[in-house]
């Protein structure tokens, strides 16, 4: 049986798993979905069409599943996901989607400092971390074990490659390359995210190659579509090559450099 307090109001059409605990004062409104062992703490809100994955933590006073603050929302019928494991601390707000993409998500095991915001069609992937005050803007994507420093606003539509770390209270406008150490006025690609990436189990080998492509990419007189068929041309096919190519291509907004 699911541990609600009695001051938490809960809506009919919610469903809540038997071991989910519910805090003081807190509204769970709509057809919001709560999965095994989430622990919901006091004066929080979870509405819409949310599902919070299993063994979460919701802190006091969050807010999950609100409007997207977007002039151009019709009232389309839209989501927000959350992924088993993650930690969504105090005042944190987390915005479901639009039309464009339907919903927002946030993955497995990451963690949601406090008055960081999520907005609309954002998505997030898993193990990443996201400092206090971290503010998105709509359509944001930030890939797996990236890492936002406090107080950084990030610019719709960009996205933040893996690995990466951000450095806090920067302006991130445009994409931000995997692997990447950022930070600066302007905001610049330092060196790689040499700690992350060992800390994470890869090679001496394989952080080489990363070097390399950077080098390229980033201290040659190459424009980026010369360097891109440099490092096609001349260093080994891995996956993490392949990951830095890849997230060129897709570029929305141009990377920092």
């Amino acid at each position: 049986m699911a541990d609600i307090h009695q001051t938490a109001i809960v809506d009919s059409k919610a469903e809540i798993d038997d071991n989910v605990k519910v805090g003081p004062f807190t509204i769970i409104e709509g057809p919001v979905k709560l999965y095994s062992a989430v622990e919901v703490g006091s004066h929080a809100l979870i509405t819409g069409d949310t599902s919070i994955g299993e063994n979460c933590r919701i802190h006091h006073g969050a807010v999950v599943g609100t409007l997207p603050q977007d002039l151009k929302f019709g009232g389309e019928e839209t989501r927000v996901e959350i992924g088993a494991n993650t930690t969504i601390r105090e005042y944190v707000t987390v915005n479901r989607g639009t039309e464009e993409s339907g919903y927002t998500s946030v993955g497995d095991n990451c963690l949601l400092m406090a008055y960081s915001h999520v907005a609309h069609d954002c998505h997030i992937g898993d193990n990443v971390i996201l400092a206090n005050g971290v503010q998105m803007a709509g359509h944001v994507h930030i890939q797996d074990y990236a890492i936002v420093g406090g107080l950084v606003a990030i610019h719709q539509f960009v996205t933040v490659g893996a690995h990466c770390m951000i450095g806090g209270g920067y302006r991130i406008p445009k994409d931000v390359c995997p692997y990447a150490l950022v930070g600066g006025y302007p905001v610049t690609i330092k060196t790689l995210n040499l700690t992350g990436l060992m800390r994470r189990g890869f090679s001496a080998e394989t952080i080489q190659n990363i070097k390399k492509a950077y080098k390229i990419l980033f201290n040659s007189p190459y424009n980026t579509s010369d360097a891109v068929k440099k490092i096609r041309d001349e260093l080994p096919q891995t996956e993490e090559i392949n990951n830095i190519l890849t997230f060129i291509a897709n570029s929305r907004r141009g990377l920092i450099k």
